[in-house]
This record gives structure tokens, C-alpha cells and sequence, in this order.
């Protein structure tokens, strides 16, 4: 029980100092991966690069003590990264305080749902996510994932639209009319390190080593480039009027939202007191407030777009300081500094006294030194409901992600794996990681690759991965400041080419059609709906499910004769012939209320077709269940054949099905000496019953014959 508990000290079983020594050179080679992996994947949800390191200190250390596998590396992952990021963007802007408590509200949810799963042994939902439906939501996201890189790669600001395509559009658009050079060769710069290295050096980290690289060259080169001025020290009277207008664009919306959110308030307390006239009046405010609220962002974003296009060059004015004229409104007379410069502008108004002007790329900056607070996640209910479907489906993507990992390497260690336990320890670790600011998590299959090929013994390896991120966080951060967001870009689209799997398409469609237009259609309607990608999964488990009902409802009905083998085989698949006299009917699945109509209408369209029927066997192989409805059903077509003058005999009925079948009586009401335990037993006798003053040149049933 104590193990069941806490399953660690199984690992200190015949534990030596050798094995000491693999865990800890496997957790720190795990951990120089990790690092600027993390960083990257926080960028991608959407919060700040160091909160990657804060979901890299936790749950890699407290889901390897409390999971099954020894050699799972979990931590920030890319699809579930996207996911935050897409649960989260209604509620809150990407960065923004608030954002950052849902993100880990969200984790501590994640947690507690898995937690849950864990205990209660319900490991078995995950089953809901078919191969096809999470192949095409993962090769949707890779797509998606690596897109949203784009403007970061390029160097450019846009805002983000309803859809992701159209947010791409944007970034094009806006890359063809700008691109900082230098933050582009910088992305492509890291791109031929990690592709290089992985290629001629695979033993090296080709992460940790593009992103030193990278960051060196940006503190040298003096990458980043910024300047906060006056609005007069921008001599463009163009500039200065969108900056004002932007700014009462932006400045009207907190009051529309407030006043909304007390006609809201209005609105509940006109619907408890049941007053119709005072719910119409408050619906009709509250959709004029509405309008007015989507009419100011619709402006703030049009002038946004407006101030970002905006390219100045930079003159050094008679005080020293720089002064910005439009690139094409240089006086003939000045000279230039010789960088293009933008306003930086984003959901705040900007502060005329202290305009932000970018002249170089961007990089992750200050990072807070030293580990993370840990509070307490702040619980909103309205919040809570919002984000419960988001938190099942990270749930189950996650656990999916990481028992298949986990798998993968049990077979190649030979570990025994306990997918109910693996549930806990991931629970256990979001649901940790969220008191000390963590969002959600997941196993990795790069890193826990690593972790294998690195010889890890025990889950000790990510107990040192999680120490190695701590020493970072309390002494190195100031050494990533000058890390620029390109290159974390292009370590996340190096990452998630490996989530690209074309061949799954094809191995789901060779498999069953159905199963490759479900993976096609996934795929089609998460890029489509993206960033809302909970629809493209539902779409998929939707389309699954209901393929399963379908097949349940109309199950294989095959009519059988004797092949070539001497195997009773379907008729129609190998044309075979077909005895005149006698039908033997395999009915392939559960006889269950959903499908019993359909053996009955199966069984009349063969008594109508075969005029000389005089026996039907219904083969009950394949069935391994029957309800009451099934049971009902055969008792009818035992009345309803008997009185057309044709007998019926059931063969290979199993002992659960016959359980039933004894309950109710029924092998008294068909006869016992109707219930043949195999084929065989029941076409000896049958046979010599249905042929004895028939002259027949061979039975297909006892010899093997074709259809002509």
C-alpha cells in the first residue's frame, strides 16, 4: 500500500551510486532541453517566456515521484500550450495579468480532473480520443503552432483575428511590408543550428547550443533597440492624430465594459424577479452597450494596424536626442541613423509623455530572479465553468500524449506501466505546479526520448532536472535577456515538425476509409476553426462516436458456406454457392436493443429471397453479449420462422450469452436439441433433417463449391 502510495521508493530498490551517477547526468543533459524549450512553449500560451521555467521546476520532479514511468519527462509541451493559449484568449489578453491567473487556474484544474481520472481507474475515457481524431487534431496544431510564429519571425506586430487563418493573412501582409531583416536572419540563424547539429552532431544539444549562440550574437551585435520619447520628438502631425485617436479608442472601452457589466447585473436581478419588462429593457442596453463596446475595439484596431505601419527613420535633433520623421518625409538635409523604427503599440494607450519606439528586434528581456511565489490559484466560478471543458479535453490530450510516451519506452526497457497511476502522478504534478505558477503540463516525447537515450534509470533523472531549473532561476536568468523571440520561435517550429505525420492519414484510410475521412476532417476543421480548437476535436469524437453506433446498429449479417479450407466463409466476399435448403447466418457483434431489429430484418429478407429455405442456423460466434431486447427478438423470429414452416437453430452460443438465454428461459421454448456447440454438430444434423427426400448434387454446407 505504502509503494501504491508512493511509488518512489520503488526506485531505491538495489540503487548504487552508479545508477546515482547515469540519473544525474540524464537529468541535467534533459534539463539543458528543457530550459529554453520551456521558455519557447510559455511564449506559445501565450504568457511570459519565464513561466516556462516555472512550469519546468515543479511538474517534472513531482510527476516522475508519483507516476509509473521511470523515464517520462514531463513539462511544457507544444499541443498543450496551443490549447491554453486557445482556452484562454476569450477571457483575457495574451500576457496580461489576468491571463497569466487563468493560465494557472487552468493548470490546477488540468490537475484535479486528472487526479480524479487517476483514482477512480477511469483511465479508460482517453479511448474517446481515437487514433484517427488525435492525428488529425496533432497535425492540425503543428501547422497552426508553427504559423503562429511567423510574425515573430518576421519581425512584425499584428493584432489577432476571430480565425487563425486570417491572423496569417494578416502577418503576410505586413511581412510584405516590412520585415526586420535582422530578427529574421536571427530565426534562420537558429533554424541551421538545431538542423545542423541534429544531423552531423545528435549527442550535442542543439537547442541549448543555438540558444547561447543566439544570445551572444544579440548582446554584441546590440540586437535590441529601443527609445521612450516625447510625441512631440515624432515629426509626422499624421502620426501624432492616429496616436490620439487611437488613444480615445482604447480609453472608451474600460468604461463601456464596466457599464455592461452592471446592465448585466441588472439583467440576473430582472430574471429572479421575473420582470419582463425590465429583462427587455435590459437586454435592449445591453446590446446597444455592446455594440458600442465592438465598435470601439473595431476602431482601436484600425488604428492600430494604422500606427504600425508607420515606419520612421531616426535623426539625431539639435539637443542629441533622436527624432523620428516617416522614412518618406526625410528633410533632404539631415541624415538618418540607418535603422527603420516603429511605434510600439499594443491594448494600452499609448503615453504620449513616453512613446515606445522599436528600432531593433525583440528579445525575452528582465526575468525575475529567483523561484516563483506560491499562492494559492485565484477561484473565479463564472471563470471556473468557462474553462472546465477546456480543462477535460488539455486532460485528456495530455494523458494521451504522455501514456503513449510512456509506453513506447516501457517497451523498451520492460518496465510494467500503470496507466491509472501515470493519471495521478500528471494530476498531482498540474495540480502542484499551479501553487507555484505553473500552467499545464504534459509528457514530452523529445525529452523523454533523451531521457532514455541517456541511460535513465530512475525517475531520480527529472528530480535533478527540476533542481538543475532551480539553480537557473536563482542565478543565470539575467544571461537570457538578450535571448531574442525569433529564436525561440524557430526552436518552437524545429520542435513541432516531429508532430507532422502525413503517413497517419494513409494508415487510418488503408485501415478503414472511414477512419482517414475522420482524420482528414479533424485536421480540416481545427485549422479551420482555429484558435476555437475544442470544435475541431468535438467534430472528430463526434464523427467517431457516431461511426461506432452505426456499425453497432448495423453489424456484418454474413450468410456462409463451406471454402476451400473447409472454414465456413461469407458468401458474397468469396462467391461461394449456397445451399438451397439451409441458411447459416453469422451475426458479427452484440445483440443489444440498437441492432436486434436489424437481425430480424436481415433473417425475413432471407426467407423471402429463398423459396426452398427449410432450416436457418444462426451462427453465435460472434455474438459476446445480448440483452433483453436481444432476447426478445430471438424468441419472435423462433415464432415467426416456425410458423412459415422453416425450423431454427442457434450454434456457438458462449457461456455469458447463454447465461441469459437460460435466465429467460429460451432453450426450453427453441429446444435443446437446438443449440449445437459448434458448426459442425449443428450441419451434421441439420443436414440429414433438411435433405432426406431431396436429391442434391453436393451441399456447398458440406462440400466446397462457387457461385456460377
Amino acid at each position: 500500500m505504502l509503494n501504491r502510495i508512493l511509488p518512489f521508493l520503488d526506485w531505491f530498490k538495489d540503487y548504487s551510486v552508479g545508477k546515482f551517477r547515469i540519473d544525474f547526468l540524464a537529468g541535467l543533459t534533459v534539463a539543458l532541453v528543457l530550459i529554453p524549450q520551456s521558455m519557447a512553449y510559455a511564449q506559445l500560451a501565450g504568457l511570459p517566456p519565464y513561466y516556462g521555467l516555472y512550469a519546468a521546476f515543479l511538474p517534472p520532479m513531482v510527476a516522475s515521484l508519483f507516476g509509473s514511468s521511470r523515464q517520462l519527462a514531463t513539462g511544457p509541451v507544444a499541443v498543450v500550450s496551443l490549447m491554453t493559449s486557445a482556452s484562454l484568449s476569450p477571457l483575457a489578453t495574451a500576457g496580461s495579468e489576468s491571463f497569466v491567473v487563468y493560465a494557472i487556474l487552468l493548470a490546477l484544474l488540468v490537475g484535479i480532473f486528472q487526479f480524479c481520472l487517476g483514482l477512480l481507474r477511469l483511465g479508460l475515457v482517453v479511448n474517446f480520443l481515437s487514433h484517427p481524431v488525435v492525428n488529425g487534431f496533432t497535425n492540425a496544431a503543428a501547422f497552426i503552432i508553427a504559423t503562429s510564429q511567423l510574425s515573430k519571425i518576421f519581425g512584425v506586430s499584428v493584432d489577432e483575428a476571430p480565425h487563425h487563418y486570417e491572423t496569417i493573412i494578416r502577418v503576410i501582409k505586413a511581412a510584405t511590408t516590412y520585415t526586420h531583416w535582422p530578427t529574421f536572419f536571427m530565426g534562420v540563424l537558429a533554424f541551421g543550428i538545431m538542423y545542423g547539429l541534429k544531423r552531423l552532431a545528435p549527442k550535442l544539444p542543439n537547442v541549448l547550443v543555438a540558444v547561447v549562440l543566439t544570445t551572444v550574437i544579440s548582446w554584441a551585435i546590440g540586437f535590441q533597440h529601443n527609445a521612450d520619447v516625447n510625441i512631440s520628438a515624432l515629426k509626422s502631425a499624421k502620426a501624432q492624430e492616429l496616436i490620439m485617436s487611437f488613444n480615445i479608442a482604447v480609453n472608451t472601452i474600460p468604461g463601456l465594459a464596466e457599464e455592461r457589466t452592471k446592465v448585466s447585473a441588472r439583467l440576473e436581478k430582472a430574471k429572479e424577479s421575473h420582470d419582463n419588462l425590465s429583462i427587455l429593457e435590459a437586454e435592449h442596453d445591453e446590446n446597444v452597450i455592446s455594440i458600442k463596446l465592438e465598435r470601439a475595439k473595431d476602431e482601436a484596431h484600425r488604428y492600430r494596424e494604422q500606427i504600425r505601419a508607420l515606419l520612421f527613420a531616426g535623426v539625431a535633433g539639435s539637443s542629441g536626442s533622436l527624432e523620428f520623421y516617416l522614412k518618406d518625409q526625410i528633410p533632404a538635409d539631415v541624415k538618418s541613423d540607418g535603422r527603420t523604427w516603429c511605434v510600439k503599440v499594443g491594448n494600452n494607450p499609448i503615453k504620449t509623455d513616453k512613446i515606445a519606439m522599436n528600432g531593433g528586434g525583440s528579445v525575452v528581456g528582465e526575468i525575475p530572479g529567483g523561484l516563483p511565489s506560491f499562492n494559492v490559484p485565484e477561484i473565479k466560478v463564472s471563470v471556473i465553468m468557462h474553462l472546465l471543458p477546456f480543462a477535460a479535453i488539455i486532460s485528456l490530450l495530455g494523458f494521451m500524449e504522455a501514456i503513449s510516451i510512456a509506453k513506447a519506452m516501457a517497451a523498451k526497457t520492460g518496465q510494467r506501466l500503470d496507466p491509472n497511476q501515470e493519471l495521478i502522478g500528471q494530476g498531482v504534478a498540474n495540480a502542484l505546479g499551479a501553487f507555484g505558477q505553473s500552467y499545464p503540463t504534459s509528457g514530452s516525447f523529445s525529452r523523454s526520448a533523451v531521457n532514455l537515450q541517456a541511460g535513465a534509470v530512475t525517475g531520480m533523472s527529472s528530480v535533478f532536472t527540476s533542481l538543475t531549473v532551480v539553480i537557473v532561476l536563482l542565478f543565470f536568468t539575467p544571461l537570457l535577456y538578450h535571448l531574442p523571440q525569433s529564436v525561440l520561435a524557430a526552436v518552437i517550429m524545429m520542435a513541432v515538425v516531429g508532430l507532422i505525420n502525413v503517413s497517419g492519414f494513409i494508415h487510418a484510410w488503408k485501415a478503414q476509409w472511414y477512419d482517414g475521412a475522420i482524420s482528414i476532417i479533424t485536421c480540416f476543421f481545427t485549422l479551420l476553426f482555429a484558435p476555437h480548437l475544442d470544435k475541431g476535436i468535438m467534430i472528430g469524437v463526434i464523427l467517431s462516436i457516431s461511426v461506432f453506433l452505426y456499425k453497432s446498429m448495423r453489424p456484418t449479417v454474413a450468410s456462409l458456406a463451406r471454402h476451400e479450407d473447409q472454414a465456413f466463409r461469407c458468401i458474397s466476399t468469396h462467391e461461394l454457392s449456397e445451399c438451397k435448403y439451409i441458411s447459416m447466418v453469422r451475426f458479427d457483434g452484440p445483440l443489444f436493443f440498437a441492432n436486434s431489429s436489424y437481425l430480424e430484418d436481415k433473417i425475413t429478407e432471407l426467407m423471402l429471397k429463398k423459396e426452398n429455405l427449410r432450416h436457418i442456423i444462426i451462427v453465435c460466434n460472434g455474438i459476446n453479449d445480448i440483452d433483453a431486447s436481444g432476447e426478445e427478438t430471438l424468441s419472435l423470429l423462433v415464432d415467426r420462422i416456425r410458423s412459415a414452416g422453416i425450423d431454427l437453430s442457434l450454434s456457438g452460443v458462449n457461456e455469458s450469452v447463454m447465461k441469459v438465454l437460460k435466465r429467460m428461459h429460451f432453450p426450453e421454448k427453441i429446444g435443446e436439441d437446438h443449440v449445437y456447440a459448434t458448426m459442425e454438430k449443428a450441419i451434421r444434423d441439420v443436414h440429414s433433417k433438411t435433405h432426406r427426400d431431396v436429391v442434391e448434387e453436393y451441399c456447398p454446407l458440406l462440400t466446397v463449391g462457387h457461385a456460377a
